[in-house]
């Protein structure tokens, strides 16, 4: 996407049209657009010949963008799990780990990164009723690699609101859900994360189209992604319009919800209830 991006940014500049880069590297336009979305891989020839219809001549320039592309079609460490994870899955596993904000709201339960190995492990049981034992057990080790990003030396900040259901309806027994319950109380107090509970109380509300996660990345050239996760795919929105409506929707979520430090002290008498 970053690589994309500024081959966008380059070919725009310089008044060449997708029609005309394509046929410079042999390709149709769609493949351009394709190319520029980050949505297919990139031969590091075809990115030498863009580069050179668009005037660029500077050696360290070329290498950089080169290297871009390099890195670009090298797979991640989460494609070894791609035997028990759904086709649509990878591509978020990787923009979450290059974001620097995650902002999500989560209705049905805890939100994966959040998760104690028991609940996610209660929770992948149960959506993959027909898996086996070790299917379950690398799809329960992949959540519990992808949170070590949350702990790491630059780790992204994290804003979630959950809904009270998905911290009421059960995954486990209730030991699971008394560490699950406690881990959330430890982790609200990590200065990256933002934790904020919509009670049951506060009745309807904003986010009546259901969970979503909004990707943002240090990268100015990158527009942030809505993610939206269905039964058999999942959407990745980028256009400004679309993300500004979730955004807004993630705003009014945190400002009808109680305080991070009031929705600790929510989950605490949970806790104290289980």
């Amino acid at each position: 996407m970053l690589l994309g991006s500024q081959l966008r940014r380059l070919r725009e500049s310089r008044g060449i049209t997708r029609e005309a880069a394509g046929y410079s590297i042999r390709a149709s336009e769609s493949k351009i657009s394709r190319m520029e979305l980050g949505r297919v891989s990139f031969k590091t020839r075809d990115v030498e010949d863009l580069l050179t219809l668009y005037g660029i001549t500077d050696d360290a320039e070329r290498a950089a963008l080169v290297g871009l592309a390099r890195e670009a079609n090298v797979a991640g460490w989460w494609h070894s799990y791609s035997d028990v994870l759904p086709s649509w899955f990878p591509t978020y596993v990787g923009l979450e780990g290059a974001a620097c904000l995650i902002r999500s709201y989560e209705v049905q339960f805890v939100p994966g990164l959040l998760q104690t190995e028991a609940y996610a492990h209660a929770v992948v049981a149960r959506g993959m009723k027909n898996a086996s034992a070790a299917d379950i057990d690398r799809r329960v080790a992949l959540r519990l690699e992808r949170q070590k990003y949350l702990v790491s030396e630059n780790p992204p900040d994290v804003h979630v609101v959950l809904d009270e259901a998905g911290l009421r309806r059960p995954y486990g027994d209730r030991e699971v859900m008394r560490g699950q319950l406690q881990h959330l109380i430890d982790f609200s107090e990590r200065p990256n994360v933002r934790l904020q509970v919509m009670p049951f109380s506060f009745g309807g509300h904003t986010a009546e189209s259901g969970a979503f996660s909004i990707l943002s990345f240090p990268e100015s050239d990158l527009s942030d992604v809505v993610y939206l996760e269905q039964l058999t795919s999942a959407l990745y929105l980028d256009k400004r319009e679309d993300v500004a409506q979730y955004e807004q929707v993630l705003r009014e979520l945190q400002d009808d919800s109680p305080s991070p430090a009031e929705s600790r002290d929510l989950l605490r008498g949970l806790l104290q209830l289980s």
